[in-house]
């Protein structure tokens, strides 16, 4: 029989963007399209990804260096120049899509 535990942990990109809108300040808000949200996201993505956090058969936790991870999305969107954020709006975005992270299951309290 297959447990909760047992179901694939699924992160639903739309959801996401609707909560990051949620979470996020007025201001940001209105700053931001959904574009720029899942654009921002792809860049999280990339950034796992490129590290090894991205690995469908593992369920090992992993420690995240989040000065580098900064440093990552910071680069990637000033080369872009998609998005204009700065590392204050960065950190904000990046909580919202931890505590989505939180409310799917995907992260743990640290």
């Amino acid at each position: 029989m297959e447990t909760k535990d047992d179901e694939l942990l699924e992160f639903d990109d739309e959801q996401a963007i609707a909560f990051i809108k949620n979470y996020i300040s007025q201001e940001l808000k209105a700053k931001l399209s959904e574009d720029d949200i899942s654009y921002f996201l792809d860049v999280i993505y990339d950034y796992y990804d490129s590290n090894g956090y991205i690995d469908e058969n593992s369920v090992e936790e992993a420690s995240i260096d989040e000065e580098a991870m900064m440093e990552f999305i910071m680069k990637a969107i000033r080369k872009e120049k998609i998005i204009k954020l700065t590392e204050e709006e960065v950190q904000l975005l990046l909580e919202a899509e931890y505590q989505y992270g939180k409310s799917i299951g995907i992260y743990d309290e640290e």
